[in-house]
């Protein structure tokens, strides 16, 4: 099922944002792999948010569209609506 996602990471004090069609799980245990990239950096990235989609272009533009708020207090309320 496509969705999009809100990863945290304590170590750096920071978020990653994306888009998948693989289980979360599975994409959760990739960026907490060794690799290149952002989020290779460390191994500490939780799942802090999720919406599920029917489409993956509607999660990849759900991306997109977070993304563009380049604005950390927005994202953090975003979180916070969904764990209340």
């Amino acid at each position: 099922m496509p969705a999009f996602y809100i990863l945290y990471s304590n170590n750096l004090d920071g978020f990653y944002i994306g888009a998948t069609n693989d289980k979360i799980t599975e994409r959760l245990r990739r960026h907490n792999s060794k690799h290149k990239g952002f989020t290779g950096k460390t191994s500490d990235w939780e799942v802090v948010y999720f919406e599920n989609f029917d489409k993956k272009e509607d999660a990849f533009m759900r991306e997109k569209e977070v993304k563009s708020w380049k604005n950390r207090k927005k994202i953090e309320q975003l979180i916070q609506s969904k764990n209340v």
